[in-house]
């Protein structure tokens, strides 16, 4: 396959409509929560050059944007999404480690931060030298939080005033990676068991 990985250009604003219908179909199929984005929102972030896009012989087969949070100071990549025709090629993390690259050099001094259910995503960010870390050290910005709105979570997150969800939290500190380099490798079943007592307790107080 003919694969490119580009921060997105005019071209690319036409792909606006299927990267949502995508997301969101996605999001239906795993029966997990997402917060929604508009056609107009994600070309927004086309014409700011904060997306970056996967095409395979000029089709859309790839996305993620990126989005700022305290001028600057934190830093989150969203809407990573492969159109289905092209999952299990490892698409997904090269489109992951494009973006990062690219969102460090752009906002060299910001932490890098995601919130997420999916264990593929988790892998990834790991390997990237995430950590996983409680929702206090992300922004406290109220635009971030308020994204969140339209996933099927939210009430979760509201009831707990934003301090925990079903989502994992986790972050890169590019300060903190200079001193202190990732030494342990990821561990897929000590999150699947954290992600597991954690849906026990919400179904336990709700």
């Amino acid at each position: 396959m003919n694969i490119s990985i580009v921060v997105t250009q005019e071209e690319h604003y036409k792909f606006s409509q299927e990267i949502c219908e995508t997301i969101e179909t996605s999001a239906q199929l795993r029966g997990t929560g997402i917060a929604k984005r508009t056609p107009k929102y994600i070309k927004k972030k086309m014409e700011q050059k904060n997306a970056v896009i996967a095409l395979i012989d000029g089709e859309f087969a790839g996305f993620c944007y990126i989005e700022s949070w305290q001028h600057g100071k934190f830093v989150a990549h969203s809407g990573l999404i492969v159109h289905p025709n092209y999952r299990n090629h490892g698409l997904a993390k090269k489109i992951k480690s494009f973006v990062f690259d690219y969102s460090l050099q752009k906002y060299p001094d910001a932490k890098v931060f995601g919130i997420t259910t999916g264990l593929a995503v988790m892998k990834i960010n790991s390997d990237l030298g995430y950590k996983p870390v409680p929702f206090s050290e992300l922004t406290t910005d109220p635009s971030f939080w308020a994204g969140c709105k339209t996933c099927t979570n939210f009430e979760i997150l509201k009831s707990k005033d934003n301090k925990l969800c079903l989502c994992t939290g986790m972050l890169y500190d590019p300060k903190e990676q200079l001193k202190d380099p990732p030494k342990h490798p990821f561990n897929i079943r000590v999150l699947n068991r954290l992600i597991s007592i954690k849906e026990a307790l919400f179904l336990k107080n709700n």
